[in-house]
């Protein structure tokens, strides 16, 4: 079993959205509806202002503001990580010193992007962060989408660093993965909804997940069939889960707008608006969203 010296921020975590309301402004309200709601179901982690949580679109204040609400709903039922990343070091320590005054447990780094910087830059970047609060770092390895790599050479030696203890891994390499998670002790969850099974098989800490925003408890039971011990269940529930994966994380759209536009179809907190230069979903893929969502709840009983 995974347990909290393997998994230091809870095994079963959600990339929560961010809820707008009508105007625009953030809607910090549904964003507590939205996390009660979530630890309720299964969550032992909220990880907010990542990907799925739009943070290039928010301000600095509303980050902040986020993590004081969101805590506050919780009341130490999970465990609450913020995205700081920006392109910018010097910008993305004062979000971390920000953070820490929030009352946020934790930080989700990622990649500094754009400027692409080698590997050597990469390793300053995150060692003068980790040296900048007294908070735990989980790196967020997402070329995809910053355009550099955290290369497993570069993982293992920021792993010395005592801050440096977890990586939401997003970076499709499983081989370069088992490597780092073979040679330290970092805690590794999967960013990749597809991979919670075969990561966590494989010794991971669990994973952070955007689909689990609308169907928290169908991930939950993956981990939890896994650890009493019935890997043919826990498989069973994995594919369950394939369809609306598919269509939340592959059907061309961000997860966030298809993950809002199922949430407003089901009349659960957390929908609502994207912010430009997103567009919300259209008509025909909200409707696939639900017909999966309710094939995975008939499915998962």
């Amino acid at each position: 079993m995974n347990d909290t010296d393997t998994a230091p921020f809870g095994r079963a975590l959600c990339a929560m959205v961010t809820p707008f309301a009508p105007t625009g402004a953030l809607d910090l309200g549904t964003a507590q509806k939205l996390a009660d709601r979530l630890v309720t179901e299964g969550c032992e982690g909220l990880v907010l202002s990542g990907t799925t949580g739009e943070s290039p679109t928010t301000t600095d204040a509303e980050k902040a503001d986020l993590v004081r609400a969101v805590r506050e709903a919780v009341d130490g039922r999970a465990s609450v990580l913020t995205g700081i990343g920006t392109s910018d070091t010097a910008h993305t320590l004062a979000l971390a010193r920000e953070a820490q005054q929030a009352g946020a447990d934790g930080l989700l780094a990622v990649t500094p992007s754009y400027s692409r910087p080698p590997q050597d830059a990469v390793e300053a970047h995150f060692r003068t962060l980790a040296d900048a609060t007294d908070l735990p770092v989980m790196l967020y390895d997402i070329p995809g989408r910053t355009g550099t790599r955290i290369e497993p050479e570069t993982m293992l030696r920021l792993a010395e660093h005592p801050r440096i203890v977890a990586v939401k891994d997003c970076a499709y390499d499983l081989l370069g993965t088992q490597k780092v998670m073979r040679e330290t002790e970092l805690a590794y969850y999967t960013g990749c909804d597809e991979y919670v099974l075969a990561l966590y098989a494989l010794g991971g800490a669990g994973y952070v997940s955007t689909v689990a925003n609308a169907a928290p408890a169908a991930f939950r039971a993956i981990l939890d069939a896994y650890d009493a011990g019935d890997t043919a269940e826990a498989a069973r529930r994995q594919q369950l889960t394939v369809p609306l994966t598919e269509l939340t994380m592959a059907s061309g759209l961000p997860g966030t707008v298809t993950v809002k536009a199922l949430l407003d179809a089901l009349g659960l907190p957390g929908g609502g608006p994207v912010r430009q230069p997103l567009q919300p979903a259209g008509q025909e893929v909200t409707d696939g969203l639900l017909t999966a969502y309710e094939e995975l709840v008939s499915a998962a009983g």
